[in-house]
């Protein structure tokens, strides 16, 4: 889950679409009145489940076609660029 963050209820009624589309990229927003939280719109977890179903898919597909690499593989190409 993304971080969750404060709004206002008269923000959220003034920005309804945004805070939308916040939560539709996985973001989890509270709503408050006063300072007191009075409501969480949080993402739908099916979509979510559908969207982490299909990055498993797609990495699984890759995997087929360029087949396994060593560790010592992944960590050269994990610190390749870094300086030390």
């Amino acid at each position: 889950m993304k971080i969750m963050r404060d709004i206002q209820a008269s923000e959220a009624k003034t920005h309804l679409p945004q805070i939308l589309d916040a939560v539709e990229r996985g973001e989890t927003v509270r709503i408050t009145r006063h300072g007191r939280p009075i409501a969480r719109i949080i993402p739908e977890a099916s979509r979510r489940q559908a969207e982490i179903d299909e990055a498993i898919a797609n990495i699984r597909a890759l995997r087929r076609h360029t087949g396994k690499i060593t560790l010592e593989e992944l960590l050269s190409v994990r610190h390749e660029g870094h300086k030390y």
